[in-house]
């Protein structure tokens, strides 16, 4: 039996941060919703991609 990854929600990324951001919910709790959210998946395609921030 395999699990199949849903595609990365930007979304939920987002709003993952920004209640970590308002105090809203623990570190752990963030770190698991940035996880579920496909946090890994965009910070891999963004390296891929060649994209660095700006400053």
């Amino acid at each position: 039996m395999s699990f199949e990854r849903p595609a990365p929600d930007l979304a939920k990324l987002i709003a993952a941060w920004e209640a970590f951001e308002a105090g809203e919910e623990a570190p752990g709790k963030v770190l698991a919703n940035l996880k579920t959210a496909g946090l890994a998946e965009v910070l891999g395609q963004l390296a891929e991609s060649g994209w660095t921030p700006s400053s």
